[in-house]
């Protein structure tokens, strides 16, 4: 492991050193992105925070089709698929569970009371996104309770490249992909939809999908004072084979439904921003323990969340203060869990200070939330950085967050599980230094974080014979590491090339945990490495190269490169992309063996 830790250390400041001798990028795109997920907007650079921007550049070169294929390209991001593209994903961030990371889109939460296994059901489709900002760390004083771990928010488009793009792919397995992304610009209107279907025949039994999406984003009264609505439903139908058992003549099957409508606008002054936002959320799940015979075992959850929120910042002498108010109410309908219901009001302060010639800021905060079953809770938190010089920044922050238990945590139960009702919430106090370096050619960053946790819930069992697991606040839990991130681009002749590292290390200690004792024990990616190299040598070919290592606390490594090709001709675009090319055998998550290799052709036309 250290040998491990050296060369990763070597590497990055080999890179530094040879980015000083190139001649400099005229235009830094990342300096100018201004991060938009908390409340005080401000640029990248001047972030006191690990945050990580997919930019609409990659995400157009990446060949990707899901958010999820994105993320797997982040160290320190954990995405746990159970099959290809269509099938269930979970998200984690510098370890934790998959409950305890909040999905935001434009702003609005997207936690769903039920389980964190649905969060990236509502991400949208790559077509539609701006870019993604990934918030490491806690989270909690900016976002409320279960951005335990970190955050992500993609932000949409305000308009599209072209007025109407149309998409085709197909490839292993039966994968066939289409879709249709259209927008028009008015007067004082413009609009974007979007309407698109992944299916799969599966890699193996009872792994097939149908998956459609529709998303529509309208803007009006532009001229006066613009109204943004978003508008989405997704529809999952899929062979669950595996994901929660191991019996191998059930052959489980799932259905779920994830719909948003959000309302949201800008008041501006000079020194006042103010955006209220009105929205409703609303899930579905059915599940089936076999799925050719409904009877034998079928869950029904349906969960709504109606929330109404105000942000606002205000810039004075004294800095910048962002302060707001969150107020929800989320209920849930189920066969299983019951009909339960919660309030939820948040309030949060924070004010950034800037000192010493505005090479110092200092941002604390607090949130205070309200929750009607399990009262109030607060988290505390500061960021404080200090800017070297123009490319140079030292960074920390350190803060409380907390995660209440889910509906499943609470009251589930079925032939093998229990939830209880006597359940405390999740905490966690988290520490983290840091360095960011930033040239427009040269992009780097190292941190070092901490994070010690009580209460933490797992489903456990007394003993091996035992064969239910019930739902538990586990012993306290120590997670430590370190991360390094670099980006370097130059040119081959007039052509960009970037090539990307990332690095995570990852040790959790946690007091006398038995995994045969333990159904979700802590499987976090111990080493985790990721690179990519996107490419373009001649004027109308791109491609990309991604290598991932993958070393987690409980069973074995594994390697997975990917690779594709894009060559574009007038309107139109022809893509192949390559996955697990040296066909590695690997488990992600539970008992789901990942997909052996696998292609898959695209066309796309534009106009």
């Amino acid at each position: 492991m250290k040998i491990k830790i050296t060369l990763i250390i070597a590497s990055f400041f080999a890179a530094f050193q040879v980015q000083g001798q190139s001649d400099p990028i005229k235009r830094d795109t990342l300096k100018e992105v201004v991060i938009t997920s908390t409340r005080i907007d401000l640029p990248f650079k001047e972030n006191s925070r690990t945050i990580n921007v997919i930019s609409s550049e990659v995400i157009k070169n990446s060949a990707a089709t899901t958010v999820a294929d994105l993320l797997q390209q982040v160290a320190g991001v954990d995405i746990r698929k159970r099959g290809t593209a269509g099938s269930q994903a979970d998200l984690y961030i510098r370890g934790g569970g998959f409950d305890q990371t909040l999905l935001l889109v434009d702003g609005i939460k997207m936690d769903d009371s039920q389980t964190g296994h649905h969060t990236l059901n509502a991400a949208l489709p790559i077509e539609f996104i701006e870019r993604i900002e990934i918030i490491k760390g806690p989270a909690a004083r900016v976002f409320g309770q279960n951005a335990f771990t970190g955050a992500i928010n993609i932000v949409t488009k305000k308009k599209l490249t072209s007025k109407a793009s149309i998409n085709i792919e197909a490839g292993s397995f039966g994968q066939f992909n289409s879709s249709v992304t259209f927008g028009e610009e008015y007067e004082n209107t413009s609009f974007m939809a979007h309407v698109g279907s992944l299916t799969s025949d599966g890699y193996r039994t009872n792994s097939d999908y149908e998956n459609k999406s529709y998303v529509l984003k309208g803007i009006f009264n532009k001229k006066k004072q613009p109204i943004e609505v978003l508008a989405t439903f997704f529809d999952k139908k899929y062979g669950a084979e595996n994901f929660y058992t191991t019996n191998p003549d059930w052959h489980e099957y799932e259905e779920t439904q994830n719909s948003v409508i959000g309302v949201s606008t800008v008041f501006r002054t000079e020194k006042f921003k103010i955006t209220p936002r009105v929205y409703w959320r609303r899930g579905q799940d059915i599940f089936l323990l076999k799925r050719d015979d409904p009877s034998f075992f079928r869950n029904l959850h349906i969960t709504n969340k109606v929330g109404i929120e105000t942000n606002a910042s205000y810039t004075s002498n004294l800095g910048i203060t962002g302060f707001g108010i969150d107020v929800s109410r989320v209920s849930i309908s189920s066969n299983n869990l019951g009909k339960r219901d919660r309030t939820m009001a948040n309030l949060f302060l924070e004010h950034r200070f800037k000192l010493a010639n505005d090479k110092l800021d200092i941002t604390p905060g607090v949130a205070v939330t309200y929750f009607s079953d399990f009262k109030f809770h607060a988290f505390p938190g500061v960021d404080i950085g200090y800017q070297f010089s123009e490319n140079l920044k030292a960074y920390g922050n350190l803060g409380v967050t907390y995660r209440i238990p889910t509906y499943t945590d609470l009251y589930y139960n079925d032939p093998g599980t229990i939830g209880n009702e006597n359940l405390e919430p999740e905490e966690a106090f988290a520490q983290e230094i840091g360095l960011k370096y930033n040239t427009g050619k040269f992009t780097s960053s190292v941190a070092i974080f901490n994070r010690d946790a009580t209460n933490l819930i797992d489903f456990i069992r007394p003993n091996t014979t035992e064969p239910k697991y019930t739902a538990t606040n586990i012993a306290e839990v120590n997670t430590q590491g370190f991360e390094v991130n670099a980006d370097y681009r130059f040119n081959i002749k007039e052509y960009k090339q970037t090539l990307s590292i990332g690095y995570t290390f990852l040790e959790d200690d946690i007091l006398e945990q038995n995994k045969d004792l333990s159904r979700y024990s802590l499987n976090t990616l111990k080493h985790h490495f990721t690179t990519r190299f996107s490419s373009r040598l001649f004027k109308n070919v791109s491609q990309n190269i991604i290598y991932k290592h993958a070393e987690r606390t409980v069973g074995t490594s594994y390697n997975v490169w990917d690779a594709s090709v894009i060559v574009d001709f007038n309107k139109f675009s022809f893509t192949v992309t390559a996955n697990n090319i040296f066909d590695a055998e690997y488990i992600e998550s539970g008992f789901v063996p990942m997909p052996p290799s696998n292609v898959l052709f695209g066309l796309r036309y534009s106009y």
